[in-house]
């Protein structure tokens, strides 16, 4: 039996036919689409039709030219792989992207659902989202958008305050991505080690990814320099504020060589918190204001409004401070970190400044009333925003004649804070706890908290070994 051939499949081979039914937007895909990925989408659906590779090629590709699409090691032109889809019965699409192509915009429509949830502030809906995504994504092989689906779905667990379940999604992210979405993942598995209270992971980590950045040529962007200023904040939570200052120095420069507003922003804000660490408010309060100004040319509204609450904070610290501007910086902050991705301790944070300010202004009721509503926003892993709420309420308590309430709340404060991580926030922390407790009459406790402040920065008591003279025993 003779055998007739179709007269458009011999050209199939070199690539030189259009076959009628072939997408144009497909060849873009084509061109893009990772052959690690195409290769086993092709070969399953070979072995779903129970097909051998012989069985596939037919006569008109060779079994070793299916083989090498199959491994990754050959791009087909569009009309073998049309050819190949049409003799599968499955839509082009659906080898090159893993799903129908309404599959694939439903996902990446869905991500970008996600992702518009967790700026506006809907973490839990952003979480929902991210997870059916990320799931839809993986089961069809969808690389980077499974990438982009486990990002989202970690900066909304942070957003939550389930800082582990969120390292936990980072640390498998960095492991599989590169390039920006790598940088970006650096720098949120740093800033979440760096709140879990794991400076040291904060800054292996930060400083690895920075290593693979250089390597990739992707030091120059926007993303690089801000994951340096997340290293500095590290380094300045630690204690080490000489090498937080040369970072954030070198930040600056490269920030400036960039001239770009949220570069620039990134490196100007941290350089502030560390001016501001080492007690150099004046020089610590423009660097803040010209970062504030920086980043409200852009989107960027989580990083804004906790800008804000460092801004007001340098204003509660200015001798005298100001009160009213600190009031309006932080009440912005307040909607601000409402609207945005921004977490629960982000905001118990502000509350807790926004109750220094009431007890600064002489108002210590509203004092008591915010701090207990920090305390309980910021759950039961902030140690140190639950440590300073009550240190707040304490003073508050102390300030309106409840000297006893205010004791058993100073006492409640270091019950709180034997929880936190050992940095230079913690250590100042305790430092002004033992302070109060020695001014309400604890003199035990003030003594403790002393030592803990001492222990946190990493001083501890030597023995120290009497030397006798050996003629006198």
């Amino acid at each position: 039996m003779v055998r007739t051939i179709d007269p458009i499949l011999p050209a199939i081979r070199c690539g030189f036919v259009t076959m009628p039914h072939m997408n144009p937007s497909n060849a873009a895909l084509l061109r893009l689409v990772d052959l690690t990925e195409l290769g086993p989408r092709v070969r399953a659906a070979r072995l779903a039709r129970g097909w051998t590779q012989a069985e596939l090629a037919g006569d008109e590709i060779s079994v070793g030219y299916v083989s090498r699409i199959e491994s990754g090691a050959r791009r087909p032109s569009l009309a073998v792989l049309t050819y190949l889809a049409s003799r599968l019965d499955t839509p082009v699409e659906q080898l090159l992207q893993g799903v129908t192509a309404s599959e694939y915009d439903e996902i990446r429509l869905g991500l970008d659902y996600a992702e518009l949830a967790l700026e506006h502030g809907e973490a839990v809906d952003a979480e929902r989202q991210a997870r059916e995504q990320l799931a839809r994504a993986e089961e069809a092989s969808l690389a980077k958008l499974a990438h982009r689906g486990r990002y989202l779905l970690a900066r909304a667990l942070e957003t939550l305050g389930d800082l582990e379940g969120a390292i936990t999604e980072l640390e498998t992210l960095a492991s599989e991505t590169s390039g920006l979405l790598l940088i970006r993942t650096g720098i949120a598995l740093s800033r979440c080690y760096r709140e879990a209270g794991d400076l040291a992971l904060a800054i292996e980590t930060g400083e690895r990814i920075e290593a693979e950045v250089s390597a990739s040529g992707f030091e120059t962007t926007d993303e690089a320099v801000q994951l340096t200023a997340t290293v500095a904040a590290a380094h300045t939570e630690r204690g080490d504020l000489h090498r937080a200052a040369r970072i954030c120095a070198e930040a600056v420069r490269r920030a400036e060589e960039l001239a770009t507003p949220r570069a620039r922003a990134g490196a100007y804000w941290n350089a502030s918190i560390v001016y501001a660490k080492r007690g150099d408010v004046e020089t610590a309060l423009p660097l803040a204001a010209r970062a504030l100004a920086l980043l409200s040319e852009g989107q960027d509204a989580r990083n804004l409004a906790r800008l804000r609450v460092q801004l007001g904070e340098l204003q509660l610290q200015l001798d005298p401070p100001d009160v009213a501007t600190a009031f309006e910086n932080l009440a912005r902050a307040r909607e601000e970190l409402a609207a945005s991705s921004a977490s629960e301790v982000d905001r118990a944070h502000n509350e807790v400044t926004i109750a220094q300010a009431h007890l600064m202004a002489g108002d210590p009721e509203r004092a008591i009333q915010t701090a207990a509503a920090a305390q309980a926003m910021a759950g039961d892993r902030a140690y140190q925003v639950v440590a300073a709420a009550i240190v707040v309420r304490g003073q508050a308590l102390a300030a309106i004649g409840r000297a006893e309430e205010a004791r058993t709340a100073f006492r409640e404060a270091v019950h709180a804070l034997t929880g936190a991580g050992a940095d230079r926030s913690a250590a100042q922390l305790w430092f002004e706890l033992a302070d109060l407790l020695e001014e309400a009459g604890d003199l035990d406790g003030a003594r403790q908290a002393y030592r803990s402040a001492a222990a946190t920065t990493g001083l501890v008591a030597r023995r120290l070994v009497r030397r006798y003279d050996s003629a006198r025993c």
